[in-house]
């Protein structure tokens, strides 16, 4: 004889928490969405601080973590992908003692790029506080010591991503300027896009480049990791997948960039206490 007892609702799963200074993320949301399909996701742009590279570092690691534990406590996220460069190289450690879920970072993709290289000449594109960090020697030391890599420091190239994705017009001059170093020598074929903000301008990038060259990100990498880290973890309830939160002002070009990506108007996230500006 069936049971009359009703079966159980099925359980969805918690979302996924992308966090970054800017709308850089979005980058690695996109190759999330294109991986994992049915994995809800939530998003923190700590904007209120935008641009990183240019705080110092031990107010960083603080900020980076305070941002986090709140956006985790808001979300009810089962897992933190940590989809900045600079706040990789910085906080994970920081992050992985003070949260109990797990922690994704972002690495640029030196190892592929210099495995994909025929002419052993790579450029890495990213902002200045990544292209000094003795992470990123330690990366092309331990991958790409046969090669020669073109270190660009390109900060304004930021500001560019965040207007695209506001829908205001780029400035071709700009996106000139930022990538010239690059063009130095004759030999370069593979770039690395070492800024999550940098995929989101491929497409410029490749129409502004006076010759072919590979464009290599982190993004396809960073949701392969997740898809193992999830395989780990049991189901949770999720009450709040695919929302946002922003620790500045939101601005209609925000809003119009979250949608895009398919996160609602991004919310307020109430910190424990303000960070003063250093």
């Amino acid at each position: 004889m069936p049971s009359s007892t009703p079966s159980p609702e099925p359980c969805t799963a918690a979302p996924v928490l992308i966090f970054d200074s800017g709308v850089g993320g979005l980058s690695v949301v996109r190759a999330l969405r294109a991986q994992l399909p049915g994995v809800p996701l939530a998003y923190v742009c700590d904007n209120a601080a935008m641009p990183y590279g240019t705080k110092p570092d031990h107010w960083l690691v603080q900020r980076i973590v305070a941002v986090c534990l709140a956006a985790v406590a808001a979300s009810g996220a089962r897992a933190l992908v940590v989809a900045c460069n600079t706040a990789s190289t910085l906080a994970l450690d920081a992050l992985r003692a003070a949260l109990s879920i797990p922690v994704v970072g972002t690495v640029p993709a030196i190892k592929p790029a210099a495995a994909l290289s025929g002419s052993g000449v790579i450029g890495l594109l990213a902002t200045s506080a990544t292209v000094t960090r003795p992470y990123t020697d330690k990366l092309i030391n331990d991958f790409a010591g046969h090669c020669t890599v073109v270190r660009v420091a390109a900060d304004g190239l930021l500001e560019h991503a965040e207007r695209l994705l506001a829908g205001e017009p780029l400035d071709d001059r700009g996106l000139d300027q930022g990538l010239a170093p690059l063009w130095r020598d004759a030999g370069l074929d593979t770039v690395v896009l070492g800024c999550t903000h940098f995929p989101l301008l491929r497409d410029r990038f490749d129409a502004r480049a006076p010759r072919p060259v590979q464009w290599v990100d982190s993004g396809a990498a960073i949701a392969r990791r997740v898809a193992q880290v999830l395989d780990t973890l049991p189901p949770a309830v999720n009450t709040t997948g695919d929302s946002a939160w922003a620790t500045g002002p939101v601005s209609p070009g925000l809003i119009r960039g979250f949608a895009g990506f398919g996160f609602g108007e991004p919310r307020p996230l109430p910190l424990p206490a303000p960070s003063p500006t250093p």
